[in-house]
């Protein structure tokens, strides 16, 4: 029996169509069918998506509402754009009071990868992939896991479970793209500490996987930003920042290519490999 993959998609900022990896999925398990030669691709990986801005989605729309009443505002669409991207960061913030967004967002993702330690298996090798504003949220919530577990709030522990998966101890590939983690970091002194990808508690299960953080860019992208060179730690932690540029011809030379990641070609092959690789290296 074959040991599963298990992949985690967490979209951007905004509040997208809750199948919003519905279209990344199938091309990702596609192009894996096609290069490891298996039929059956379902049986090898096995994916969970956090439709983590639902949490804000009704506070978010009356807000909206309310900064238009008796007014004509101008760039409508690209208010709407800047209003979701903001206003989920600031709501996202972590704060002082209990029952914090922070920590609601984080029990999303426990539950998700308890879900997801369940189909997979508990050991499974884990692979994410994050959106904008949805790389913070990743990231966030492994470093909490590896270095400050005293950030892991109230209800996050409760949906936690104690798994290899869900500790995060089988994290193997970790893919972040249009990525503003590099303006969070101003948060911290000298821009402060990456995850680690893999974390060292692999080696009690796949002594042999490497693991890779790849961050994807587009240069015409405004809110994504390269990580290596932020500090000495992103330049080990990073395995590469990779330039691409995505979209079609209404979008990639603009800053709409942020929202065209996903489908993209020049981002699915390179995750596709990287699970190739993995699920060679845990199945030979």
């Amino acid at each position: 029996m074959t040991q599963k993959i298990g992949i985690v998609l967490l979209h951007g900022a905004g509040t997208p169509n809750k199948d919003f990896a519905k279209e990344m999925i199938k091309e990702i398990t596609k192009g894996f069918s096609s290069k490891l030669k298996v039929e059956d691709p379902e049986n090898n990986l096995v994916f969970q998506s956090v439709f983590w801005s639902s949490i804000f989605e009704n506070e978010e729309n009356t807000l909206w509402e309310r900064v238009q009443q008796g007014t004509e505002l101008d760039y409508r669409f690209l208010r709407s754009f800047v209003v979701e991207f903001l206003a989920d960061a600031v709501a996202y913030q972590p704060s002082s009071v209990s029952d914090q967004n922070y920590d609601k967002v984080h029990a999303l993702i426990a539950q998700c990868l308890h879900s997801l330690q369940a189909k997979a298996g508990s050991c499974a090798p884990l692979c994410v992939i994050s959106h904008s504003l949805g790389s913070v949220v990743a990231s966030n919530y492994f470093y909490d896991l590896q270095a400050r577990q005293e950030n892991i709030g109230k209800i996050t522990k409760q949906c936690s479970g104690n798994t290899p998966l869900e500790k995060g101890e089988t994290l193997s590939l970790f893919y972040s793209m249009g990525s503003p983690i590099a303006l969070w970091s101003l948060r911290f002194n000298d821009f402060g500490m990456p995850i680690r990808v893999p974390p060292p508690e692999i080696q009690k299960y796949y002594p042999n996987i490497n693991g890779e953080w790849l961050n994807f860019y587009d240069k015409d992208d405004i809110l994504a930003y390269p990580l290596k060179g932020l500090n000495q730690h992103y330049q080990h932690a990073v395995t590469k920042d990779v330039e691409v540029n995505v979209g079609g011809l209404l979008t990639n030379w603009n800053l709409f290519s942020h929202i065209k990641y996903d489908i993209d070609h020049s981002v699915i092959d390179p995750i596709v490999d990287g699970l190739v690789r993995t699920w060679l290296k845990v199945n030979q």
